[in-house]
């Protein structure tokens, strides 16, 4: 007996051809239209084109337990069906009629209408990223939400570290080098923590929490200079910490504009492939979506037509230089910006590589699918590092938002692994006015 019809858009697909599962003990059904848009996207060379293609291995390997249009079992109880064009009611064809920008959105929608006119006992739910596909739905009264299989908790909840007022006694042991114990301590590996003594709030030590996620350790090191960048607040003195600790082979960033995200990835790669010797070479990716309009295509070879694409990388790097300069000693070489130890590369082309013993920084990795995220992730080679950067509430990628992007995801998903650190910075250090203009706009 079928509890309950979904309904899938093309956005969900892509998104996650998975979804077909998602949905135990219910009916999944794809209208005809959708089988079409997704065909459209098959020669596509990224990730859209890939999930295309999975999407159509998946119904056909389907197609062998039954006829898709009269419907097939799934292993969770469930079923899939194809949906046919069907006739719009009377209510909704003058409505329809005409609308080919709509094609799919009205195929899905007539659709929700058929299936409850034909069978009302039985609950229909469009899902959809389309938000104006779910506003167009309830003018019909059709039940429309995002796809959600499970609810990710996003960097805001998620910060890496928190204030904590405890004992003068704790702080005392934990200034002498010492680490404390805190039995009910609600945190997880590798998170860190600032404790303020009751009696007197100037009398403080920031920490990090131990693999058991009881035991604190102090930070001793707190105004450690890397490439003649230091700390400018607490948040950017854990992510030091973080970025410099080689047994945290992942870390994730998170934060608005301004905060110091890729400046202190890059400073703490720079330090450890130039001074340390701990990396072979520091390698940025980033993803080419663009914030307003495309440009199109641009003249020159490879690294001229992605220099606008990496130019922030580009900007933290000439930043990094110049206040090297003013150390007494010296870790940056003079030709910091043409040495082989350093690349800047379009994520594009990163499917199919192993990166062993280099330091990795992905940025704007608010901008990727989880299964981006997780093809990134799995390119990381022997001994090497993994950072992500970016603010989950600018987004340019029109099919993720601030709780699925792949940064949020992958946040979630590692909290409670000693493999990884992450440190949402809230306190802006770019300049006072972008600091206002990030809080105000």
């Amino acid at each position: 007996m079928i509890a309950h019809r979904y309904i899938l858009d093309t956005n969900i697909l892509l998104f996650d051809p998975q979804s077909l599962f998602h949905y135990p003990g219910a009916e999944v059904i794809l209208t005809l239209e959708v089988i079409e848009e997704i065909d459209t996207f098959k020669h596509d060379p990224n990730e859209r084109g890939r999930s295309s293609r999975t999407v159509a291995q998946l119904i056909d390997e389907l197609r062998g337990r039954g006829s898709v249009g009269a419907g097939v079992p799934l292993d969770n109880g469930g079923s899939l069906r194809i949906l046919c064009r069907v006739p719009p009611s009377e209510d909704s064809a003058e409505i329809f009629r005409g609308r080919r920008e709509s094609r799919v959105g009205n195929s899905i929608l007539n659709a929700a209408a058929f299936l409850h006119r034909t069978d009302p006992g039985i609950p229909v739910t469009i899902v959809t990223k389309n938000i104006n596909l779910r506003v167009r739905a309830d003018v019909f009264a059709i039940e429309a939400r995002d796809d959600h299989p499970e609810r990710r908790r996003d960097t805001d909840m998620l910060r890496g570290w928190q204030t904590l007022e405890v004992d003068g006694t704790l702080i005392d042991i934990l200034k002498t080098g010492r680490s404390v114990q805190i039995p009910d301590l609600d945190t997880a590996p590798n998170e860190y923590a600032f404790l303020r003594d009751q009696a007197n709030a100037k009398h403080a030590q920031a920490c990090r929490v131990d693999a058991d996620g009881h035991t604190l350790w102090p930070l001793v090191e707190t105004t450690q200079v890397v490439c003649g960048i230091r700390s400018l607040n607490i948040e950017q003195t854990f992510t030091l910490d973080a970025l410099l600790n080689p047994n945290v082979p992942l870390v994730t960033l998170a934060g608005k504009a301004g905060t110091g995200k890729t400046l202190l990835a890059m400073a703490a790669g720079l330090h450890q492939v130039f001074a340390e010797n701990r990396y072979l070479r520091l390698i940025v990716f980033r993803p080419t979506i663009a914030v307003s309009r495309d440009l199109g295509y641009l003249p020159g070879d490879l690294g001229e037509k992605m220099r606008p694409w990496m130019q922030p990388v580009y900007d933290a790097l000439d930043l990094i230089r110049s206040q090297d300069r003013l150390c007494p000693s010296r870790t940056l070489p003079n030709d910091v910006m043409e040495c082989e130890e350093i690349s800047v590369e379009p994520l594009t082309y990163i499917r199919g590589r192993s990166i062993p013993n280099q330091f990795i920084i992905i940025d704007e990795a608010q901008n990727l699918t989880p299964l981006e995220v997780k093809t990134v992730i799995t390119r990381v080679g022997s001994g090497s590092k993994v950072v992500l950067t970016g603010d989950p509430q600018q987004i340019d990628n029109p099919y993720v938002d601030a709780r699925t992007n792949g940064l949020t995801c992958l946040v979630d998903r590692f909290r409670d692994s000693p493999l990884s650190a992450h440190i949402t910075l809230v306190k802006g250090e770019r300049s006072a006015l972008a600091e206002t203009a990030a809080n105000l706009l």
